[in-house]
């Protein structure tokens, strides 16, 4: 990002890794609302450059209705887009993006064009085996999608949401045993050389995604403040 004397503008693009049920969701918002940062995931990006019929949007919505995969240069074209919005200008914390070495090394020359780069990589570092007991006890709130569990964080009432006071809680027909098991096999066998390639980069922190969820919050507001500082 540029201002007005075509000077670099340093704000945070923070990349959040970690597998399904690590918690991203919580603490993207956590970190939103404490610095102001926008969560950018690639579904959320997609659906809105088609709804909003941009020339990448267009694009994307060709390739899905002929039942393809988005290529990656179209989704650096969108992010490209959404990076120039003023909400962004505070920064952003990609989720779900980028997934391969190729993703990465073209996000990184999207960023250098901008006068930017990645701030941290932050892999969130779990346990498998909890894991599973983790994501298979989970449920949302239907209305504003706030995460919760049978047993590590039910809402104060039951069956009421605590943020926006809702009644429909869902769970996703996915969170089986023996499905999230395999979701964590492929997950750390596709993100391991996205891990090497940030570590190699010397941008790459690890947070212990185990422990509280305040815990794990005030981690990643330390390494979002020296990112920012």
């Amino acid at each position: 990002m540029m201002d007005g004397t075509n000077t670099p503008v340093a704000c945070p693009v923070l990349i959040l890794l970690g597998p399904p049920g690590a918690g991203k969701g919580t603490q993207a918002r956590r970190l939103q609302a404490a610095f102001g940062l926008v969560q950018l995931s690639t579904g959320d990006l997609l659906r809105a450059a088609v709804a909003q019929g941009t020339e990448a949007g267009r694009r994307a919505k060709a390739v899905m209705e002929a039942g393809g995969l988005v290529s990656d240069e179209i989704v650096i074209a969108i992010l490209r887009d959404r990076l120039d919005d003023p909400d962004c200008r505070q920064g952003v914390i990609l989720d779900g993006f980028p997934r391969t070495e190729a993703q990465a090394a073209a996000l990184g020359e999207l960023l250098a064009e901008r006068g930017q780069r990645v701030g941290a990589a932050i892999s969130l570092e779990v346990d498998d085996t909890a894991m599973v007991d983790r994501i298979a006890g989970r449920f949302t709130c239907a209305a504003c999608g706030e995460g919760y569990h049978d047993t590590h964080k039910r809402p104060a009432r039951d069956g009421v949401c605590d943020g926006c006071g809702g009644t429909e809680m869902i769970r996703r027909a996915d969170d089986k045993a023996e499905t999230v098991a395999a979701r964590l096999a492929a997950y750390h066998a596709q993100t391991a050389p996205l891990i090497a390639f940030y570590e190699c980069e010397g941008r790459l922190a690890r947070v212990d995604a185990m422990g509280r969820i305040d815990d794990i919050a005030a981690a990643l507001a330390a390494l979002v403040r020296q990112t920012m500082a």
